[in-house]
């Protein structure tokens, strides 16, 4: 099928084969808590997955758990789920950012991811072990898995050491490799064992789903057929997080019987369907225009992705309270009246954008201000 005719298909169809499961746990109740950055990286995977302008996914063939809601019987749940709705044709990406440990034999430990209700005191009984995980995994027919495991955060050092049985935090890349086993199965981790996943200083989210979600916004450089593919989004995570900290963090990735670079997603990167200008103004209904569309690629408001600040804006300069839409709402308005900041303008704020979404056809046809 030529290319053309595969992105007509996706952009009419959506990924309608694509099934996801996202898990998030900060406030561990037992153990140490994580940064508040775990559980947005949750929400904003989930948010990119299942934007119509973006990855394509179905509501309904996403689910995500954060924490109280991420217990071990939820987690099995919802796992044994995705084994009874994916297909065999289908693609499934599961996600979990929380406390992982390794336990057993020192010189060849045992993973395991901690839910939130892990209890010390039992613990055999309250963790998904690394072999019950990948019995979970291969009730899966899907041919397309790909797992993103990001266990070893930084905020955590230290949780385990007085708990018995625990050897270390983190997820033992052999682990990895013993759960990348299986045709189609990809396991990608946000670091080596030896290292830490890093939250920047002032940052929303980890380095790594940071780039992650770039990637699934249109980042990751494709083949030009409507989709994104597992390799392309390793390569630009991995050389992004790799360059924001150098010898610091390395992402790895693990597969035993990989012969297709296969898609994970649509790749519209922000694309709308939108009526052709017939100006060029930046002003009225434009305005209105663009505070749709940066409501859609930053849900959370002008703090989103640090956009506003990026533009040249100032945050201070804003009101920061309601829903995203609102924000952006009164955003807007203030900056048509002059305000947000010394060096903001809605030229500036597009430009921003279009450094995240250079794909957006709608961005591109506002820009037009020196």
């Amino acid at each position: 099928m030529a290319h053309d005719d595969i992105y007509n298909l996706v952009e009419k169809t959506g990924f309608s084969g694509g099934h996801a499961l996202l898990v998030a746990i900060a406030a561990y109740p037992k153990v140490l808590p994580l940064p508040p950055a775990v559980i947005n990286d949750a929400r904003e995977v989930t948010a990119v997955l299942t934007s119509p302008a973006h990855c394509g996914y179905a509501h309904k063939n996403v689910t995500t758990l954060l924490d109280d809601k991420a217990t071990l019987a939820a987690i099995r749940c919802e796992l044994r789920a995705l084994a009874s709705r994916a297909q065999h044709d289908d693609t499934v990406m599961i996600f979990f950012s929380g406390h992982g440990a390794l336990f057993g034999d020192p010189d060849d430990p045992e993973s395991a991811l901690i839910p939130v209700d892990c209890d010390p005191g039992h613990l055999s009984s309250t963790i998904l072990s690394e072999t019950e995980f990948s019995s979970l995994l291969a009730n899966i027919k899907a041919q397309r898995l790909v797992v993103f495991i990001d266990a070893c955060h930084s905020g955590g050092v230290g949780s385990f050491k007085t708990i018995g049985n625990i050897a270390d935090l983190g997820f033992n890349e052999k682990s990895l490799d013993r759960l990348a086993q299986g045709s189609g199965r990809v396991l990608i981790a946000s670091s080596r064992a030896s290292e830490t996943s890093l939250v920047l200083g002032g940052a929303s989210n980890s380095l790594f789903t940071e780039h992650l979600v770039s990637a699934l916004r249109g980042a990751a450089g494709t083949q030009g057929d409507g989709l994104i593919r597992i390799f392309e989004v390793f390569n630009y995570v991995a050389e992004k997080v790799r360059g924001a900290a150098p010898g610091r963090q390395h992402p790895i990735f693990k597969a035993s019987d990989l012969e297709d670079n296969f898609p994970v997603a649509l790749d519209r990167g922000g694309t709308k369907a939108m009526p052709a200008r017939q100006n060029s103004a930046l002003s009225g209904g434009a305005g209105r225009e663009l505070e749709d569309i940066l409501a859609d690629l930053y849900p959370a408001g002008p703090q989103d992705q640090e956009i506003w600040a990026r533009a040249g804006g100032d945050l201070s300069r804003l009101r920061l309270t309601g829903t995203g839409r609102a924000i952006w709402f009164a955003a807007i308005r203030t900056l048509q009246q002059g305000g947000g900041g010394a060096h903001i303008s809605q030229s500036t704020l597009v430009r921003a954008a279009l450094q995240d979404f250079p794909h957006h056809h709608a961005l591109t046809q506002i820009d037009v201000l020196p």
